[in-house]
């Protein structure tokens, strides 16, 4: 079967976190806990929000996408705490996953982020089509690039002038490359 025809679950579970998809009354929390914040946005590929319209845009994009199986958003909340507190993407290619991720600055610093990305990299990898599993950070991003090394994913290298980080300058930026195989 191949990687890009594969749906995952609906809702995952780990220690901390509850990763499940966006909804349309998600927006208002997400807007106040990071959409808005210009340092969340800092390293991201949109803008910060301006207002929580645009918030709610995002999110039928994600439900949009998850509904045509074309890219899965999983919102992350902790069970004890009210409301989504980030966010991360798991897109399905032909032989591999490729993920992108985002976090309310509230809850940098706690090792939640890893223990995510660990669980959605370990269910794509036990996926019979998936050989890899991929992410990016901007070369400046060290606490990205250090949440995928604890999600055990190991540095590849430097992809040159790879993304445009529009709150960083309008030309793409060298990006580092971190995987994790089948075989790891």
């Amino acid at each position: 079967m191949a990687a890009a025809s594969l749906t995952p679950p609906p809702r995952l579970t780990t220690t901390r976190l509850v990763l499940r998809p966006a909804r349309p009354d998600d927006a208002e929390g997400l807007f106040a806990a990071y959409t808005a914040d210009p340092e969340v946005a800092r390293f991201m590929t949109w803008r910060p929000h301006r207002t929580v319209e645009e918030t709610r845009d995002y999110l039928s994009a994600c439900m949009d996408r998850w509904a045509a199986g074309t890219g899965f958003t999983y919102l992350l909340e902790e069970p004890d705490q009210a409301g989504p507190i980030g966010a991360i993407d798991l897109r399905l290619h032909e032989m591999s996953a490729d993920f992108g991720y985002v976090l309310a600055h509230a809850a940098w610093g706690r090792g939640l982020m890893p223990e995510a990305l660990r669980a959605l990299v370990d269910w794509a990898l036990a996926q019979p089509g998936i050989w890899r599993a991929v992410a990016t950070c901007d070369v400046e991003n060290r606490a990205s690039a250090r949440v995928m090394e604890k999600a055990g994913m190991r540095f590849e290298g430097v992809l040159r002038r790879h993304t445009i980080h529009p709150n960083l300058q309008p030309e793409p930026r060298d990006c580092r490359l971190y995987a994790r195989v089948k075989d790891d």
